[in-house]
């Protein structure tokens, strides 16, 4: 892949200090609800205390950590290790990078019961492995971690030489606080963290979070107050599910950025600028349209030869998913 002069200059991460084989404990410090408000969906902020572990002070925003749920799966084979977002700040939620944290959703369903026909409406009840057990932990629990993961989703080293456009759904939102309490909040006072950490970031920052339910945001009220004491930084939640006023209803993320190009675009045709998507697999199929469609895409996209002659608005789903790339200037992490 092509670097260009304006690709973001990324740290340096450290990787995989801890082997899914041989975790180790760390220690839950406080798990509370993160919705807007009451709804179907259960979805904690968890943090950890990695203290004295090779995890501590070593996890950046953006990256991932891995829980190894004790125990064996249905056929006595110990579980996998389940990768989670880091929520936190690369300074930690403490300062001193010695408690982490995630974004954990409960993951509950019904499917159809394969083993009783009198059941195929879909009957049984599925509940998440490690989703539950960990939501399920109190303070003080033990939890067995490895990680951390990932090197390319992360903040830029020189973070004032860009302007950012974030868009999450979900859980999605996870890195993004992490990287946002970075950008603007700083650590807590009278930490070393605080001593290095330049200031808030003047940059341009918008964020856009999508979400079924109005009560499904996460995070919301943080964000909320964050615009009010930061005029350069702009949240838009988008809601997909709730009736509009004229038929319909809500949009999801990528309608969202497309019917806002117009108003977006002097930020992303800036140099400057750098998008990061995380969420669910498949919706950087609308944004990645939306750029090319819009003439935005070549700061953003690596689009192979076997469409570079089709018109973006005719581009298949396949086709981008196969056949469309991000650049140094798009991260994109999808599950």
């Amino acid at each position: 892949m092509t670097v260009h002069l304006n690709d973001p200059a990324l740290p340096e991460a450290r990787m995989h200090l801890v082997a899914p084989g041989s975790p180790v404990i760390g220690r839950v410090v406080s798990s509370e609800p993160c919705i807007r408000g009451k709804s179907a969906s259960f979805v904690r902020h968890i943090a950890i205390d990695v203290s004295g572990t090779p995890l501590e002070g070593q996890c950046l925003a953006g990256q991932s950590f891995g829980v190894c749920v004790p125990g064996t799966d249905h056929k006595g084979r110990p579980h996998k290790v389940r990768l989670y977002s880091l929520a936190s700040p690369s300074y930690g939620e403490d300062g001193h990078g010695r408690v982490i944290s995630t974004t954990c959703k409960r993951s509950i369903e019904e499917r159809a019961d394969e083993d009783d026909a009198a059941k195929g409406d879909g009957h049984l009840l599925i509940l998440g492995t490690c989703s539950n057990w960990l939501s399920d932990q109190g303070i003080g629990s033990e939890i067995p971690i490895s990680g951390p993961n990932g090197k390319r989703f992360l903040l830029p080293v020189d973070r004032a030489a860009h302007d950012y456009l974030f868009v999450a759904t979900g859980t999605g939102i996870a890195p993004f606080r992490g990287m946002l309490h970075e950008l603007l909040v700083g650590p807590p006072l009278g930490t070393p963290a605080r001593e290095q950490w330049a200031g808030p970031c003047q940059s341009r920052i918008h964020l856009v979070m999508g979400a079924p339910y109005r009560t499904d945001l996460l995070y919301d009220r943080w964000l909320c107050e964050l615009t009010q004491r930061h005029p350069n930084f702009s949240y838009h939640p988008v809601v997909s599910r709730e009736p509009l006023p004229a038929p319909g209803l809500g949009p999801h993320v990528h309608h969202f950025i497309d019917t806002r190009i117009e108003s977006l675009r002097p930020l992303l045709d800036s140099s400057r600028c750098l998008i990061y998507a995380c969420g669910l697999a498949g919706m950087q199929v609308g944004i990645f349209r939306t750029l090319a469609t819009s003439g935005l895409g070549s700061n953003y996209l690596a689009v192979h030869d076997d469409i570079a002659a089709i018109d973006p608005a005719e581009w298949t789903e396949e086709q981008i998913k196969r056949r469309v790339r991000p650049t140094h200037r798009c991260m994109l992490e999808v599950y």
